[in-house]
């Protein structure tokens, strides 16, 4: 009797353990628009066609498994992620817990709000959903055993654009997440920084990644593995530039940096099983976008079916998303489908007791600018109502959300009973 409970114990510790063995897996995918495609990013553009392609656009997958739970974290040399159809799409073709679609953000994408171009039967975003389920899906076929580590450091290289303040804020912070296998071969490299892709002129009409495509190509060349840009709360931070500085040195900067800290981190296998949430929000709006003096507006900027998507988006309210992913008691990822202003990042790590808080903007789905309330009070592009149509206070709402759900999931706070 006591051997068959003795048994039974290791049995279960066995079992235990083998659940959480750390895999991780990695994919790349094109995913280049063809020419003649809307291009996203700025007004004066005027959603004009792309003319050619200045370098490619990837898509780049990582997915992480505790031998239960798995997550898809995935870039995407993209203005803003998928819409909410598309994420749900996506979705419903893969077997993940969490996913994260991040947008790096660059001003020379495509426009994902339409579905009919270049034909209703075969529009783009149907193709660039089924690239993604495809890379996706391979990634997880790629699963071997792992280890992680992570660096922080403090950098130069942004600013903000936004504040008139005399100490502006800032989120100086450049982290890289190294992951490996048993073999310290790297199958992966997050990085985590907040700078909008703004370099080349509105004039160029040619799709490019900016900066986050040279930096995770020059790591790619010299370390291997993926290299996946997350994009940080970059909603009134700009990059900071040497002078006579073009995306492509500015990028090559900073994944310089990430080679010269990557063979320094300590990696190891998580201790802890991952947990993850999504939270979906309904926020009021501080304008109506079906309002006919607003319709005239919006279409002097923006070509009329991109306007009407987003009367009906915003129809019964401003619905972002939120994802939060605690990967060990060290390290968590939290993301948010919009333009964050960067003190909420900033405060989101200060007030969780966690050493690595890395934030991801641009993330399952976009919903404009989330200015903090100081930032709205200052006015100004990015927290005036035409570019930040959500409620004030939205973006401290979803970082206490964040918070909660982080402490909730260390065993720090009793879990809140669901809504019924």
């Amino acid at each position: 009797m006591r051997f068959a409970i003795s048994f039974a114990l290791l049995l279960g510790h066995a079992l235990a353990a083998s659940a959480q063995v750390f895999q991780a897996g990695a994919a790349k995918v094109d995913i280049t628009p063809p020419i003649g495609f809307p291009m996203w990013g700025y007004a004066n553009r005027h959603d004009q066609p792309s003319m050619g392609v200045l370098d490619p656009l990837f898509a780049r997958i990582v997915v992480l498994s505790d031998g239960t739970k798995r997550v898809a974290l995935v870039s995407l040399d993209l203005g803003r992620a998928p819409t909410r159809d598309s994420v749900a799409r996506i979705r419903k073709k893969i077997q993940v817990d969490g996913l994260f679609l991040v947008a790096s953000h660059t001003h020379h994408g495509p426009v994902l709000e339409l579905d009919s171009w270049p034909t209703k039967e075969k529009p783009y975003v149907r193709a660039l959903e089924e690239r993604l389920v495809t890379a996706i899906n391979e990634a997880a076929t790629k699963l071997q055993p792992a280890r992680w580590g992570v660096h922080g450091a403090q950098v130069p290289w942004n600013r903000n654009r936004h504040s008139q303040l005399a100490v502006k804020p800032i989120d100086s912070r450049f982290t890289v997440v190294r992951i490996e296998d048993l073999k310290h071969q790297p199958i992966a490299h997050l990085v985590n920084f907040a700078a909008h892709p703004t370099f080349l002129s509105s004039r160029d009409r040619r799709f490019s990644a900016d900066y986050p495509g040279a930096l995770a190509g020059v790591v790619e060349k010299e370390l291997g593995g993926m290299c996946l840009f997350l994009q940080g709360a970059s909603g009134d931070l700009a990059p900071r530039p040497d002078p006579m500085e073009t995306y492509q040195s500015f990028g090559v900067k900073l994944g310089r940096a990430v080679i010269d800290a990557s063979p320094k981190i300590l990696c190891k296998a998580p201790a802890a099983a991952f947990q993850v949430r999504q939270r979906d929000f309904v926020f009021a709006k501080r304008i109506d976008v079906g309002h006919p003096l607003m319709q005239v507006f919006f279409s002097y900027a923006f070509f009329p079916a991109l306007v009407q998507f987003y009367e009906r988006e915003y129809r019964d309210g401003i619905r972002p998303t939120l994802t939060t992913f605690l990967w060990s008691d060290q390290l968590a990822l939290v993301g948010g489908s919009g333009e964050f202003f960067c003190q909420h990042a900033v405060r989101l790590h200060e007030r969780s007791r966690l050493e690595h808080v890395l934030f991801l903007g641009y993330c399952n789905d976009y919903h404009q600018y989330f200015p903090t309330i100081e930032g709205a009070a200052e006015g100004g592009y990015g927290g005036d109502e035409l570019v930040a149509p959500v409620e004030l206070g939205a973006g401290e709402k979803m970082m206490d959300r964040a918070l909660i759900d982080l402490f909730e999931m260390r065993g720090k706070l009793r879990t809140m009973p669901a809504k019924k």
